[in-house]
């Protein structure tokens, strides 16, 4: 069975889940039925995991932490796991469009499949699917919204961040 917490942060409450292995989902409050499928889960916010999840993802939010070392767990097909290791290549404060993540993971032509699986990411944040930005340089679709996304990516930059719009 998964275990799960939740945390408080800037940008909404955050559903942690983590199996003995790692890390297998961070979880928006407003989160799609169906896109991140988990079998039954139990409170535990005492799991080890779920405990360094918190503390890092904290630092995250306050500007102390660019980078995630956690064990990680995701479930997927073969395709989004390679999507998904793409996005952990994406520098924090920078950007990518679909297009070049594609290239980058050797799919060049597979930007379409690429925003498919970066759709289906479940470790949102932890996975910066949020670096991802349509070609011409708009925000496009994020499960945790477009005010969220902005939001991370201004994080990431340094631009002042006065609240979600």
């Amino acid at each position: 069975m998964l275990s799960e917490c939740t945390m408080a942060s800037p940008v909404g409450e955050l559903t942690l889940v983590a199996s003995e292995q790692g890390l297998r989902a961070v979880l928006w409050a407003e989160e799609r039925a169906g896109r991140v499928k988990l079998p039954e889960r139990r409170d535990d916010p005492a799991h080890a995991i779920l405990a360094e999840a918190v503390r890092q993802l904290s630092q995250y939010f306050a500007g102390e932490r660019r980078a995630f070392d956690l064990p990680l767990d995701p479930v997927g097909t073969a395709f989004q796991k390679v999507v998904w290791t793409g996005l952990k290549a994406i520098p924090y404060g920078e950007t990518r469009s679909y297009a070049a993540l594609a290239t980058a993971i050797g799919r060049p032509g597979a930007s379409r499949a690429v925003g498919a699986a970066n759709g289906r990411n479940p470790l949102s944040i932890v996975t910066p699917c949020h670096r991802v930005i349509g070609a011409n340089g708009t925000l496009t679709g994020f499960a945790g919204g477009l005010a969220v996304k902005r939001w991370l990516l201004a994080h990431e930059c340094g631009e002042p961040i006065l609240a979600l719009a």
